[in-house]
C-alpha cells in the first residue's frame, strides 16, 4: 500500500465526540495536550510547535478557528483556506491525535469542557500571558510554550508574497 495515499481523515471530529474520546483518555490514564491557532498558511514553525506538544503527553488534539473567527481575526481577505482544509492538513500531521473546528477568538469554553492536562502555545506567548491561563488553572491545568523562535508567520509570508507580486 502506497504509504502517502490519502483519505479524509477520521481525526476531525466534532466536540461532543470530542468529549467522549477525552473521557475514555482519563480513564486509560493518558495525558491530554490541547493547543490551537488559525493554521492558514502553514509553515514550519507550526509543525514544530505542534511536534513539541506532542512530547508533552499522549494525546495531542488541536482546535482550528473556523472562518469567521480567522476573518475576525486576521481581516476580510483571511482565510486563505476553508476551515475544512486546513482541518485536514492539520489531521495529516503524524503527532496530531484529533482536530475539532471552534467558532469564536479563544478556546475557553473548550478548555472548560476537555479540561486537558497541558494546553500549549506557541512563542508568541509567554505562561503569563496565555488568553486561557485562568481557565486553565481553574481545573488545574498546565499551560506550556512550544515551538521555536516566532520568526514564522503566515501574515509574513503573505506580506512578502505581495511585495513580490508588487515589483
Amino acid at each position: 500500500m502506497d504509504s502517502c495515499s490519502y483519505t479524509e481523515s477520521d481525526k476531525i471530529v466534532s466536540l461532543d465526540e470530542l468529549d467522549r474520546l477525552c473521557q475514555k483518555a482519563r480513564t486509560q490514564n493518558k495525558r491530554i495536550i490541547f493547543t490551537n491557532g488559525c493554521f492558514d498558511l502553514l509553515h514550519v514553525g507550526h509543525l514544530r510547535s505542534l511536534s513539541q506538544a506532542k512530547k508533552l503527553g499522549d494525546l495531542l488534539i488541536v482546535g482550528i478557528n473556523n472562518d469567521q473567527s480567522v476573518r475576525s481575526l486576521k481581516g476580510p481577505k483571511r482565510p486563505i483556506f476553508p476551515e475544512r482544509e486546513r482541518a485536514e492538513l492539520i489531521a495529516g500531521f503524524g503527532c496530531v491525535d484529533y482536530v475539532t473546528i471552534f467558532a469564536g477568538q479563544r478556546v475557553t469554553e473548550l478548555l472548560l469542557r476537555l479540561k486537558p492536562h497541558v494546553h500549549a502555545k506557541g512563542t508568541d506567548y509567554t505562561s503569563e500571558n496565555v488568553p486561557e491561563r485562568e481557565a486553565v488553572r481553574s481545573y488545574g491545568g498546565e499551560i506550556a510554550i512550544t515551538g521555536d523562535p516566532k520568526n514564522h508567520s503566515s501574515s509574513d509570508i503573505l506580506d512578502a508574497l505581495s511585495e513580490q507580486d508588487a515589483e
